[in-house]
């Protein structure tokens, strides 16, 4: 019998932007089970990984670190945007005034950013069909699975893109209870995760929760849910 679970920790609010909700958790998920493993390798970089150490640290293996960059997007994409996938040009930001510096989607991503490294420039010219910067908005917002990569990549890259991870104002609102209830997910193999759904749009089906060994997990947590 499956025991359909829902987040747990994953759904404490974020600053004042509110909790996210279970779609968005969802594509979060999906998206860290599959996005290739170079993108949670170790590098040279002072990155989002060497950035948050002293607040979700010490990695242990790439299911560890893939749960990390899962916590940390959560919790980005609700300062960036309150996590609205459609999101367009920061107002208050005088820069973004040309189609490559205006800001979409949302992690708040511009075309600008391509230059941090080339590998995001192939990644949206392979996506794409193009790096111009009106279609790299629209993509950022239409594209979930690109978006959810396209940052991943840059904060491997830099972390002075986004301001709330540069200035370190995301690290009061993250979470190694999340990064638990995530890594517990992504650790689940595939013939114990529920039934996937589609949820009516192109972005594939999502695996709701793990059974059991994940639904454990979650109920023990709930005394620290409950401390917080």
């Amino acid at each position: 019998m499956l025991q359909i679970c829902r987040f747990r920790a994953a759904k404490h609010k974020v600053a004042n932007h509110g909790a996210p909700p279970d779609d968005f958790l969802d594509e979060l998920v999906a998206s860290g089970r599959t996005a290739p493993d170079e993108i949670f390798a170790p590098n040279s970089h002072d990155d989002i990984y060497s950035n948050v150490v002293k607040t979700l640290g010490p990695w242990k293996d790439v299911c560890h670190r893939r749960a990390v960059m899962i916590e940390v997007m959560r919790v980005l994409a609700g300062f960036e945007s309150s996590r609205d996938w459609n999101a367009g040009v920061d107002t208050t930001n005088p820069t973004s005034a040309t189609p490559d510096t205006i800001e979409a989607g949302a992690w708040q991503g511009s075309a600008i950013s391509m230059a941090f490294g080339p590998e995001l420039e192939s990644l949206v010219l392979n996506k794409v069909g193009s790096v111009d910067g009106n279609d790299f908005q629209n993509a950022m917002k239409r594209d979930h699975p690109l978006a959810m990569e396209y940052v991943a990549r840059l904060l491997r890259r830099t972390v002075n893109h986004n301001g709330p991870v540069k200035r370190h104002e995301i690290d009061a609102w993250l979470r190694k209870d999340a990064v638990a209830e995530f890594q517990a997910l992504l650790d689940a193999p595939q013939a114990m995760r529920s039934t996937e759904r589609w949820r009516g749009s192109v972005h594939a089906p999502f695996a709701k929760c793990a059974i059991w060994s994940a639904c454990a997990f979650m109920n023990a947590g709930r005394d620290v849910d409950r401390a917080t």
